[in-house]
């Protein structure tokens, strides 16, 4: 699995690393609270479409005292469409950016047309796509902040030969509302967070969801795993 293993920590929601670090060896010897055992367990058991393969990856040591990762990739055939990380971080004190316990934090990335990626509509487009798919599974959440990049590679020389990439990169975050005791539906916020893999990817939707979210007209063929 090529899944996105790029940096995190921009859109975490301004966590203080060190806190985060000295907060976690204190409660080593105690283990991981309840709400966020619930939380990781729901991750564990979400039902996701069969086009992701999807499991977990080491997580980032300094961003929460509590943190759990996955890594997908949405795969046709021998194919990757996109990639992507999403990392469940859980501070029992809160924290004051999050305005909450729990923060997830996401890296999304896929290789587009030129011509799509020249758009200037763009960015806005695939902030629909991340706001659009927790909407459109009826989930509540605060504090959303990330950003778009899109970039393009030109090739020069003896690499003349190998048409122009470009690529769109999603990072974001956001905070999940708390339910019953203390505890996010971190199943849901995962399946929505997939089927905007699944958008980025050009996949069709697998049920009903938001009209207002834009669906991706083009993309560059598939790349080779």
């Amino acid at each position: 699995m090529a899944a996105a293993q790029g940096r995190l920590s921009d859109d975490a929601g301004g966590m203080d690393e060190a806190k985060g670090t000295e907060e976690a060896e204190r409660q080593t010897d105690t283990g991981p609270p309840p709400p966020f055992r619930a939380a990781v367990d729901a991750l564990r058991a979400a039902r996701l479409r069969p086009q992701l393969e999807v499991e977990p990856t080491p997580a980032p040591r300094r961003l929460a005292p509590f943190a759990y990762a996955l890594e997908a990739t949405v795969v046709d055939g021998d194919q990757d469409l996109a990639d992507g990380r999403l990392v469940l971080l859980h501070d029992p004190a809160g924290h004051d950016a999050w305005r909450g316990t729990f923060r997830l934090v996401t890296l999304v990335r896929a290789e587009l047309e030129p011509e799509m990626a020249a758009d200037p509509l763009l960015p806005d487009v695939c902030w629909t796509w991340l706001t659009g798919a927790l909407q459109a599974r009826g989930l509540t959440y605060g504090e959303p902040s990330g950003t778009v990049t899109r970039a393009s590679s030109h090739h020069f020389g003896g690499l003349s030969a190998r048409p122009a990439a470009s690529q769109i990169e999603i990072r974001a975050s956001w905070t999940p509302r708390e339910g019953l005791g203390g505890v996010p539906d971190t199943g849901a916020h995962l399946t929505a967070w997939c089927d905007l893999l699944a958008q980025v990817a050009g996949l069709p939707p697998a049920g009903p969801g938001d009209a207002s979210v834009v669906t991706l007209p083009q993309r560059r063929g598939p790349q080779s795993r």
